[in-house]
């Protein structure tokens, strides 16, 4: 069975075209807020992490 990449790639674009009138500009600044505090809070406990693990380490 052949896969057809032309009803792939016009399933896609006709899902993500149906998506992107309903989407809110305010949803989308709230999501970029979201992603800056996820990321900033993930590198902030990454270095706490790593911190414990070298105090820890030496004694």
């Amino acid at each position: 069975m052949e896969s057809n990449n032309t009803l792939q790639i016009g399933t896609a674009s006709g899902t993500l075209l149906s998506i992107v009138p309903n989407i809110l500009s305010e949803d989308i600044i709230k999501t970029i807020i979201l992603a800056v505090v996820g990321a900033i809070v993930s590198f902030t406990v990454s270095l706490l992490l790593k911190g414990l693990t070298k105090f820890k380490k030496k004694h």
